[in-house]
């Protein structure tokens, strides 16, 4: 991943936590390392643990960027939480949420559009 690149993902993740902190939530974990990759932000919404995938793009693309969360990907995360749950054991009674962030950087002020439920992997 080039150093640009990187640098727009945490833009996006630093956008995304306003955004969902503003609304209530409660950050737990940001940039949360696996063997599987890495949970982009892990909150706490009410009594809902939440799993957020963030997705920045800088200009308008063909495909929106909440779209390009593909099911491999939601495979992923599915199992980056698995971790998250075995680690921080406290949590694993919570009811769990998969949610993405989609943020135009592109356009200004940057747009964020926050799909709560984006997906449901089989395991809760």
């Amino acid at each position: 991943m080039t150093q640009a690149r990187q640098v727009l993902g945490l833009r996006g993740e630093s956008l995304a936590i306003v955004c969902l902190e503003q609304a209530g939530m409660v950050m737990l974990a940001r940039r949360f390392r696996t063997r599987h990759g890495e949970l982009d932000l892990v909150g706490l919404d009410g009594d809902t643990l939440v799993f957020v995938e963030v997705r920045t793009r800088t200009r308008a693309a063909l495909v929106p960027p909440a779209a390009t969360v593909t099911w491999r990907k939601q495979q992923q995360v599915s199992a980056m939480a698995t971790v998250f749950l075995h680690v921080h054991r406290d949590y694993a009674r919570l009811r769990c949420r998969f949610d993405v962030v989609a943020i135009d950087a592109g356009a200004e002020p940057p747009r964020v559009s926050w799909l709560r439920d984006a997906f449901r992997p089989g395991w809760r």
